[in-house]
């Protein structure tokens, strides 16, 4: 393995290549169904409250092995524990492929989301151990580019596959890259050692409190707004043990000698403040990969492929911008650049506060810039501030804990999101339907010309016409409530700006410590 400050050499950079595309796939499988359930849904007779767990089980089990990365590394080595994530990724996906019924796929998905996990922090991860800082702004920009796009691409090229080919390809298609990146890692990145005396040090009864605590905290994160939160006795349910799991793990990690996570970490001022913005860049990440192709299917009515190629400037935007912004991080001060990543993804969604029923390409396509060009800067910038100034031993924990609040961020904002769209879109309806009476002559007259479009179509025109206003105005409360969505969220990620005082600046040109 190369010095600190030297760069890694071949073998070791196509390792971390290989490192990379695994970490690809792992993000990219998180969304590629989403476009494709229907088709999955008759493909394994599944219903309509089933298919949904298609996505959750792989959320719920991924991000229960994340933050486990970390000792699984020092207890098997990171080749080998990447080389077993990536082997049995590949091989879950195959058995998605072959599923036959919901169940089978489910507990596949729930396979494939905890074993693929471990691949997304090993990554992060290596890019502090194998480059020398002054690589590190083209490194990050490199991984932030991934981290978008992946999730940006992944419904969009779920939909064009499905449609080509059939939905077992959405899995077939990760086979062949899964074997090249284990073999790849496992032949060049052989960069530490494995300590399997730790096997007996293990705090399974920490494991198991973790998974409770973050499996049903994503349970109740995924399905509560769809369950009406806590009318349902279920949420209740799943919340009540969220919370004594919650309570179990920390007592638990807080008093044994070797926690399954170590959260001292969180004493580093820049790491407890950079896995915060994490989080908040979480919600931005997915929330607004998620806002768009619902208001474009909800309002619009557009396909997955026509909401592709208007949400395919973002990842341009991303693409283009992303060696510049990288070169940049390496001579500017880090949290400047994150101040001005904040105001532009802040901005770029206060941009599309004032959408109407009629916006498509155009309306989007600023904003989009605006927002990308401000992720990917966020990406990049927060990773660097919340690990930079970290021992090299501390890394790989780090990792773990950093990429599981960023994937919290996102499940906390699309529940969140989820449950602002519905109250806001009671609120708008109510003020809307007052409107719509018929002692207001432009109802009578639209009401009438309704009327009459509907004769000899349907038999009670007038039935048909009112059903027709009222959905005029559901359209309309919709689109109201999707601009205070986007509203409060850049007025949250302006808001966010002030942190930037309470963060110290990396030093330039220097390597985690090795203590």
């Amino acid at each position: 393995m190369s010095t600190q400050q030297d760069l890694p050499d071949f073998k070791h950079r196509l390792g971390f290549f290989a490192a990379i595309l695994g970490m690809f796939m792992a993000i990219l499988d998180i969304q590629i169904v989403a476009s494709s359930l229907n088709e999955i849904q008759a493909g394994v007779s599944a219903t309509p409250d089933e298919i949904s767990w298609v996505q959750t089980a792989y959320l719920i089990a991924e991000v229960v092995m994340i933050p486990l990365s970390g000792m699984l590394t020092r207890w098997l080595s990171t080749r080998l524990t990447f080389v077993i994530s990536c082997s049995a990724f590949t091989l879950a996906s195959l058995g998605c492929a072959m599923a036959q019924t919901i169940d089978q796929l489910i507990v596949l998905r729930a396979i494939q989301g905890f074993v693929g996990g471990a691949m997304i922090p090993i990554a992060y991860a290596l890019s502090f151990r194998l480059w020398p800082p002054r690589m590190m702004g083209v490194i990050q920009a490199l991984i932030g580019m991934i981290a978008t796009t992946a999730p940006s691409i992944g419904p969009t090229l779920g939909g064009y596959i499905t449609i080509s080919l059939s939905w077992h390809w959405l899995f077939l298609m990760n086979i062949v890259p899964g074997i090249v990146a284990a073999i790849l890692v496992w032949m060049y990145l052989d960069i530490d050692k494995p300590d399997f005396s730790l096997f007996k040090k293990i705090d399974f009864m920490g494991l198991g409190f973790m998974a409770l605590f973050l499996g049903s905290l994503e349970f109740v994160l995924e399905e509560g707004p769809g369950e009406d939160w806590f009318a349902s006795h279920e949420i209740i349910f799943m919340s009540m043990l969220c919370v004594l799991g919650a309570i179990a793990f920390f007592w638990r990690t807080l008093t044994v000698e070797m926690p399954i996570v170590d959260l001292k970490v969180f004493r580093n001022r820049n790491f407890a403040l950079g896995t915060w913005l994490g989080f908040l860049v979480g919600v931005a990440l997915y929330g607004l990969v998620y806002l768009m192709p619902m208001f474009f299917g909800t309002v619009r009515q557009f396909n997955s492929l026509q909401i592709g190629e208007i949400m395919f400037v973002t990842g341009a935007t991303m693409f283009l911008s992303a060696p510049v912004m990288g070169k940049l991080s390496d001579k500017i001060d880090p949290r400047l650049l994150l101040t001005y990543g904040l105001f532009m993804v802040g901005l770029g969604a206060i941009l599309n506060s004032t959408l109407t029923a009629d916006a498509g390409f155009d309306a989007f396509f600023l904003p989009q810039i605006v927002r990308g060009a401000g992720l990917l800067v966020c990406i990049l910038t927060v990773t660097r501030i919340a690990m930079g100034t970290l021992p090299q031993h501390e890394i790989s924990n780090a990792s773990g804990l950093f990429n599981v609040m960023r994937n919290l961020g996102g499940a906390v904002g699309l529940a969140t999101m989820d449950t602002i769209r519905d109250v806001r879109f009671d609120y708008h309806w109510e003020q809307l339907i007052g409107a719509i009476n018929t002692t207001r002559d432009v109802v009578v007259d639209t009401l009438y010309q309704s009327q009459m479009q509907f004769t000899g179509m349907v038999s009670d025109p007038a039935a048909a016409a009112v059903k027709q206003l009222a959905q005029r105005v559901s359209t309309q409360a919709y689109v109201l409530s999707f601009n205070d969505l986007f509203l409060w969220l850049g007025i949250v990620y302006i808001l966010a700006i002030p942190l930037m005082l309470f963060i110290r600046k990396p030093a330039p040109g220097k390597a985690p410590a090795e203590h």
